[in-house]
């Protein structure tokens, strides 16, 4: 039997997959826990059409995405804090930090979490961060920590 799967199973296929199943395994397994449906003309033009959509979407989120890392690699956002001798900070700048002063000096709402920062920022300086913004795009952000 040919269906269609809902959701991922292990060793037949991941969601949106058309398998060929055993026909006991379809009917015994699959279909009564809704892990997969039959597989009609009427079930692959759905899929077909879910899939197109869903790749539109994909593409109109790469497009700002990529807009929005040109338009970040423009910017500078400078934080203030208190710094010891010789410029090291007390405590340090986090990616919390560096996501709160962009979005309050920009309005750019970023999680905290696309930043790529392998050690919190502990002098006073200029830096260049990478913003994970999308699985193939990556900004700069110039952040300056300041006195």
């Amino acid at each position: 039997m040919i269906v269609i799967l809902e959701k991922d199973v292990k060793g037949v296929g991941k969601a949106g997959d058309v398998v060929k199943v055993s026909d006991g395994y379809a009917r015994n397994m699959l279909l009564p826990k809704g892990l997969a449906k039959e597989a009609t003309e009427g079930n692959i033009r759905n899929l077909e059409k879910q899939k197109a959509i869903q790749e539109a979407n994909r593409q109109k989120e790469l497009a700002a995405a990529r807009e929005l890392a040109e338009r970040m690699g423009q910017i500078k956002v400078t934080i203030v804090t208190k710094s010891g001798e010789g410029g090291r900070l007390f405590g340090s700048i986090t990616t919390k930090d560096i996501a709160e002063a962009l979005e309050k000096q920009h309005n750019i709402s970023i999680d905290k979490r696309k930043f790529v920062l392998e050690n919190p920022l502990k002098h006073t300086g200029d830096y260049e961060i990478d913003v994970k913004l999308y699985p193939e795009v990556t900004a700069k952000l110039k952040v300056t920590v300041t006195v």
